[in-house]
């Protein structure tokens, strides 16, 4: 079996964070670990509360999981300070930390900001040369850019500018546009166009976090980049179709729509 670490936010809602990427870890047949970052206290309408881990706490998590349990694959989420992005960087240079997976949080579903503006340089200077994809959404990579994206064709151009920040790739997803769910790929040579139709569905809580663990998976287990993320895509659609309507706000996708309905 293969082995993934999450290092994220937990998420008291169960919906994203640490919460939906073991949950996506042992749907996709792989074995989940974490190093919690932050524990937030939210639910399906608002993140009420955050109170964020050390960076010794940290790093030992970090030390506990690697000096015991070999790690396939690493997604990095919700990290709100540059503290605890230049130790999560330094851990996983030390540890040798392969197949990683970035997914730099930076708004939460319901419109809360989860990362300090300070810290922005700090992740793409420190994680972003180390990662072997980053998965920003629009809003996050219009942050990153300092810049509207407003369709396919900045999408594209977005794409390439993040890709000289230092990721061996890049996903851009356009979740946020008014047309089909399109997400743009680039891994320096070839550009990919992943289309899904759009599922009219208020229960996304999740979706950004389950797709980067869905990818972290499926490079652990053996395929390439744009199949990762093919697969993955695939996983997300019928995870956000299968959907829970739970609490008054965004509900969360169904990670294990596989296995059983929530019909009755």
């Amino acid at each position: 079996m293969k082995n993934l670490l999450t290092i994220a936010g937990s998420d008291s809602s169960g919906g994203a964070g640490i919460q939906a990427d073991i949950k996506t870890f042992a749907a996709l047949g792989t074995y989940g670990m974490s190093v919690i970052t932050a524990v937030t206290a939210q639910n399906t309408q608002a993140v009420i509360k955050v109170a964020e881990m050390s960076r010794e706490m940290v790093k030992a998590q970090i030390d506990a999981v690697f000096s015991d349990i070999r790690v396939d694959a690493v997604k990095i989420g919700m990290v709100a300070n540059a503290g605890l992005i230049r130790q999560i960087a330094l851990s996983l240079e030390e540890w040798g930390a392969q197949n990683i997976v970035l997914d730099p949080v930076m708004i939460s579903k319901s419109g809360c900001a989860l990362l300090e503006q300070a810290a922005i340089e700090a992740l793409k200077e420190e994680l972003f040369p180390m990662a072997t994809i980053i998965t920003p959404n629009l809003p996050e990579a219009e942050a990153l850019l300092g810049k509207p994206i407003t369709n396919q064709e900045e999408m594209e151009k977005a794409v390439r500018e993040l890709y000289l920040l230092g990721p061996r790739s890049v996903l851009i997803k356009g979740g946020h546009l008014q047309s089909d769910a399109v997400d743009v790929f680039f891994d320096g040579e070839k550009m990919t166009v992943f289309s899904a139709p759009r599922i009219n569905s208020k229960n996304t809580h999740g979706t950004g976090c389950t797709l980067s663990s869905a990818i972290a998976a499926h490079l652990a287990l053996g395929n390439d980049l744009i199949s990762a993320v093919g697969q993955s895509k695939e996983y997300l659609t019928k995870a956000i179709d299968n959907s829970i309507s739970l609490g008054h706000g965004a509900g969360p996708v169904h990670h294990f729509h596989k296995f059983y309905s929530t019909d009755g």
